[in-house]
């Protein structure tokens, strides 16, 4: 009788362990004793979070959360990447999916009523990318023009509406469709955020075609988003990217992965600044 009772008393222990294990954006590592700590990026955009085909992870955003695990007291094979896609950033923060997204994440007064942002770590800019050759300088040189963007995206129309109203919009269902375009000859220019064509730019397949024009067409402060209310975290983020500037790491990863493209980064934003 005294045995099972131990027995019992036992059960009920590992189904609360295993219950603990189970919730959350970090968790124990069984097999291991080590802690994991899981981060939402994203698997398909070159330069900046990118599924390699051996399944490994290199870009921007990658190298970013990478530097910022590492002060929380997480080594790279203690971080599970989570495929986090656009329209599902605030629910796997809700949800506790992850533990925090890194993943072209900009800052809006919108998503700041859902989730908590550190950061911001990166400014980039709604820009054009032309052929190396292109005698596109300046907006309004896409009148008449063939402007490729992803199908869905913002980015076209507010191009059409602001400084070419006569551009010939060219949605297609990806960034490296638009690039094959742009390629060919099919499309004149391509526009999103500089970050991302300059990732898509740096792929050796493209090394050295295509040019940024710089036209700076809308401010993009990437932040990291965290939990709503999780300000602890916000706060030991913000600490980890104000000592990744300090440190130059920060520099390195905005040559390492934009430096291909060229790529006019603006100067690391000041952390803290317009999240609250």
């Amino acid at each position: 009788m005294k045995l099972r009772k131990v027995t019992a008393a036992s059960a009920v222990v590992l189904a609360l362990a295993v219950s603990v294990t189970a919730c959350g954006g970090d968790k124990k590592d069984d097999a291991s004793g080590g802690k994991k700590i899981k981060i939402g990026i994203k698997f398909d955009q070159p330069g900046l979070g990118l599924q390699e085909p051996d399944g490994s992870f290199s870009g921007f955003d990658v190298d970013v959360a990478t530097y910022v695990a590492k002060q929380l007291g997480y080594q790279p094979n203690q971080i599970e990447w989570v495929q986090t896609k656009s329209a599902d950033r605030e629910n796997a923060l809700q949800r506790g999916d992850v533990k925090f997204i890194a993943a072209t994440y900009s800052i809006t007064d919108e998503r700041k009523q859902k989730v908590d942002f550190a950061g911001p770590y990166l400014l980039a800019h709604q820009d054009l990318l032309v052929k190396k050759d292109s005698k596109i300088t300046k907006g309004t040189d896409l009148n008449s023009k063939k402007l490729c963007s992803v199908t869905g995206s913002t980015s076209a129309q507010n191009v059409q509406k602001t400084i070419a109203p006569k551009a010939n919009l060219r949605p297609l269902s990806g960034y490296s469709e638009c690039l094959a375009g742009l390629q060919s000859g099919a499309v004149d220019a391509l526009t999103t955020d500089d970050s991302i064509l300059a990732g898509f730019a740096a792929q050796d397949k493209y090394k050295g075609q295509f040019k940024l024009t710089g036209l700076k067409l809308s401010n993009e402060n990437y932040g990291i988003g965290v939990k709503k209310g999780d300000s602890a975290t916000v706060d030991k983020i913000n600490k980890a990217l104000e000592k990744m500037v300090a440190d130059k790491s920060w520099d390195k990863a905005v040559e390492k992965n934009f430096g291909p493209a060229h790529y006019k980064n603006e100067p690391a934003p000041k952390i803290g600044d317009i999240v609250k």
